[in-house]
């Protein structure tokens, strides 16, 4: 676990910035546990990037739409093309499992966008165009739809698009042949408490939903009966401490790569949680949640080898590194901040051999 050699892509906003260099690619020292800078890629306001399921694309969100690009041997990206996904700029972005089509989230217009990719990686044109219904007159920020993440079911199957605005997850079957998205299921969660990401489990039989307002995680378990997509709730478990106190956000969802821990972080309280996952139930234990040392903590992620921690704190505009115990739970400083305009989100990638 976590052998090999790695980098990282870290994607930020440019509002703003001197520079505009929306995707920052990193070195990772496995070892030290720290990252140095070796690459950048000029792109306006990167709120989110993904790569491919066959490790050989990535995609971000752009102010234009979504644009591809060629991961090399090295790391370091080659675009491929940009693409337009017809509406306001997106959130987030994520692929099917087989990487015929690209899906969007639209946090501000309440879109799920799909995009047919092609062959080589290149991003093609729009097969289908869902809008999020809200309640209408009640026009604030809550009861409006505000989609935050799109996501697949492991089976490639289904598609789970978490709405924040309205509070639940819509659930689509996906026709691979055709691109297009029917709803056929929603898993409601409480109100106002803002669904913001989910992940799946490796074998996909569980789902974790992270909730922005009220700081927890909903875990599901999934399972097809009868060629319908069944959830059922099995445990909500909070991301603050017992003791906090005061207004916090929940914000990121990372499954660590041996899929045995799920990070989370929350703004406000700006700390970053890990969690054990049991093998049996899919259930979360609660192994730390420890300050930052950042403000904002936007995203939070274990490196590969769970020895380490890294947390983008977008307020403060730096990446802070720990060292952890996951044995212990203890989670101590590794070295002095990365200054970083912005971070959004970061992904390890394993480079080939």
């Amino acid at each position: 676990m976590g052998q090999g050699k790695y980098v990282a892509y870290v994607s930020t906003y440019t509002i703003g910035n001197q520079d505009k260099f929306g995707i920052r690619i990193y070195d990772v020292d496995m070892e030290k546990g720290r990252m140095t800078e070796k690459g950048h890629v000029k792109i306006t306001n990167s709120s989110y990037i993904t790569i491919s399921h066959n490790q050989k694309f990535l995609y971000a969100i752009t102010d234009f739409g979504v644009e591809a690009y060629r991961i090399l041997p090295t790391g370091d990206l080659e675009e491929i093309n940009e693409g337009s996904t017809n509406g306001m700029r997106g959130c987030y972005l994520s692929t099917d499992y087989t990487d015929r089509y690209l899906f969007v989230g639209g946090y501000h217009d309440g879109k799920v966008t799909v995009l047919r990719l092609k062959e080589d990686g290149g991003i093609g044109e729009i097969t289908d165009e869902i809008y999020h219904k809200g309640l209408g007159s009640i026009a604030e920020r809550n009861f409006r739809p505000h989609i935050n993440c799109v996501k697949m079911t492991r089976d490639n199957k289904y598609l789970c698009a978490a709405d924040l605005g309205m509070d639940h997850v819509n659930v689509y079957r996906v026709d691979l042949v055709n691109g297009k998205l029917s709803q056929i299921d929603m898993i409601r969660s409480e109100q106002e408490s803002a669904p913001r990401h989910l992940k799946f489990s490796k074998d996909g039989k569980y789902l974790y939903i992270v909730h922005e307002l009220k700081n927890y995680i909903d875990v599901y378990t999934y399972q097809e009966i009868h060629g319908n997509p069944e959830f059922e709730k099995i445990q909500t478990i909070s991301t603050l401490n017992d003791y906090h106190a005061g207004s916090s956000a929940a914000s990121a969802l990372n499954i660590s790569e041996d899929f045995k821990y799920v990070v989370s972080s929350n703004a406000g309280d700006n700390s970053a949680i890990v969690y054990k996952v049991d093998d049996k139930t899919g259930m979360l234990s609660k192994v730390f949640c420890l300050p930052v040392s950042g403000d904002y903590p936007k995203d939070a992620n274990l490196f590969p080898d769970n020895r380490h921690l890294v947390s983008l704190n977008h307020e403060s505009n730096t990446m802070t590194f720990f060292n952890v115990d996951l044995e212990k739970g203890l989670l101590v400083m590794n070295g002095k901040e990365i200054e970083i305009p912005q971070p959004n989100c970061i992904i390890f990638h394993k480079l080939a051999e």
